[in-house]
């Protein structure tokens, strides 16, 4: 089916409208919340796929004053959930406190990231005015999902299957601040690692573990020369890894009421190095090529040295002078990414780096079942040549032998983050199924593809019809359903 929808604009930087593509087609938000049964199935869906598929991303409610960045949209998560051969789709917004402040006044309150935010009502604990809005990632701990934010702020905990916000997730009382959107969960031990950051003044970032038990047992400040973008982190059995990357927040723009990063190519990228509940002067940093890194791969360890793969972007500012603002938000929201590798000798200091593979991928996942410890395959998504970020493809790549197998979506046809799902009993990393979203434009709905591990290129098994878009995100996980029965981790 076909329908007409409105053209969106944003306002441009000589005061005419502008089309804004992150508010039309496959990016458009929808406004109902639904629980679907009984949706029509092409293929199957395998009896030993049992858990929940959760992908978080931004759905505008209010339009507000000024540009409309990605980043602002409302959280809004989408569920599949299967079991013994069925499936049910359920989507909700994330109830955080500014989703409840603009409730009550049935208006937009807060500008979006591009605008100044003097007038918002209020931010993140760094002072940082701008709308947590829980709309980047989500993870499962402890029985719950948390739904957190790019710019650092509240985690808020959501119930696996209904949805329901529980709310602000405070780790009983214990969690003092914001936590970053990219946490990580360690499953040999039941700990979540974090980490937070803002222009506030010195440290500029702190890092922290939640313990097994579910409240905070350590928390140290990190020193950096100033405010950062940090987005990710790494974790192995004894370390985790952090990141002072030449990404920085201006400070001059920032006291003038304005949002302005900028890549500085003439500083290192540096990588902390620090024990897992080590205080923050027990870090070693090591120095790389000057690059940009939104996510990890994953990390571990290996006789003396920390081995960390990522997704690179080399160069995250693309051009030094844009036609219009809205050229320069598009232009940092287009990813230029290539699977890399880097090697931290803890005994001599020295950092080894090197690329992968030179395919444009991005939004990486592993096993989460051995999250810190050696993978030999990822799961990743493969970058539209287009203006706004998308996802064209699914490739899975091995890093033994650098081999990868493919599936590209088809025309007009866009996927979401592919998360592992280990059939029941699984015994390894291919020995399951990847879920993704998959928006087809032309048809103006979506679907719920499931593919096997071990054949990506053969393309989906089974494919679960939806009656609607779903918009086009940021990230998913898959939770297991003996992690939904224990409620564990």
């Amino acid at each position: 089916m076909t329908t007409d929808r409105p053209i969106a604009v944003a306002r441009a930087a000589d005061g005419q409208d502008e089309p804004n593509p992150y508010l039309m087609g496959v990016f458009e938000a929808v406004h109902d919340e639904l629980t679907l049964e009984d949706m029509e199935v092409v293929g199957e869906i395998p009896a030993d796929l049992n858990g929940v598929f959760l992908r978080n991303g931004p759905n505008r409610r209010f339009a507000a004053g000024g540009r409309y960045h990605m980043f602002d949209g409302d959280g809004m998560i989408h569920a599949m959930h299967f079991e013994n051969g069925k499936a049910r789709y359920r989507n909700r917004f994330v109830r955080t406190a500014a989703f409840h402040e603009e409730s009550e006044a049935g208006k937009a309150l807060w500008t979006g990231v591009m605008e100044n935010p003097k007038d918002n009502p209020f931010g993140n604990t760094h002072g940082l005015g701008i709308k947590d809005s829980a709309n980047t990632d989500v993870i499962f701990h402890r029985g719950k999902v948390l739904a957190t934010w790019y710019l650092c702020g509240s985690p808020y905990a959501i119930d696996p299957l209904s949805l329901e916000t529980l709310g602000a997730e405070t780790f009983l009382g214990t969690l003092d601040g914001d936590m970053m959107a990219h946490n990580k969960v360690d499953e040999a031990t039941g700990e979540l690692l974090w980490f937070d950051y803002g222009p506030d003044g010195p440290p500029y970032m702190r890092y922290g573990v939640v313990g097994a038990e579910g409240t905070v047992t350590h928390a140290t400040g990190i020193d950096l020369p100033g405010p950062r973008l940090p987005h990710d982190m790494a974790i192995t059995p004894n370390y985790s890894i952090l990141m002072d990357l030449p990404l920085i927040q201006d400070q001059e723009a920032r006291a003038a009421g304005k949002y302005r990063i900028f890549f500085e190519r003439s500083l290192p990228a540096r990588f902390g190095v620090i024990p897992r509940h080590g205080t923050g002067d027990a870090i070693r940093w090591f120095d790389a090529d000057p690059c940009y890194i939104y996510h990890v791969v994953n990390s571990w360890e290996e006789g003396e040295e920390i081995v960390l793969d990522v997704c690179r972007v080399k160069n995250p500012q693309h051009q030094a002078t844009y036609t219009s603002k809205l050229a320069q938000m598009l232009a940092y929201l287009r990813l230029n990414a290539h699977l890399y590798r880097y090697r931290f000798n803890l005994r001599t200091g020295q950092t080894t780096e090197g690329p992968l593979d030179d395919d444009n991928i991005e939004f990486p996942s592993v096993d989460g079942r051995i999250m810190g410890q050696p993978h030999r395959y990822s799961y990743n998504m493969h970058l539209a040549a287009e203006q706004t970020l998308l996802f064209d493809g699914l490739v899975r790549f091995d890093s033994r032998t650098g081999q990868k197998q493919e599936h590209i979506f088809g025309p007009g046809r866009y996927g979401s983050e592919s998360p592992f799902a280990p059939r029941d009993g699984s015994t390894g990393e291919t020995d399951g199924y990847l879920v993704s979203f998959v928006n087809d434009e032309r048809e103006n709905r979506a679907e719920c593809a499931i593919f096997d591990a071990s054949d990506v290129s053969a393309g989906p098994i089974g494919r679960v019809l939806l009656p609607r878009r779903i918009p086009s995100g940021f990230h998913a996980t898959w939770v297991r359903a003996e992690q939904l029965r224990e409620g564990g981790r």
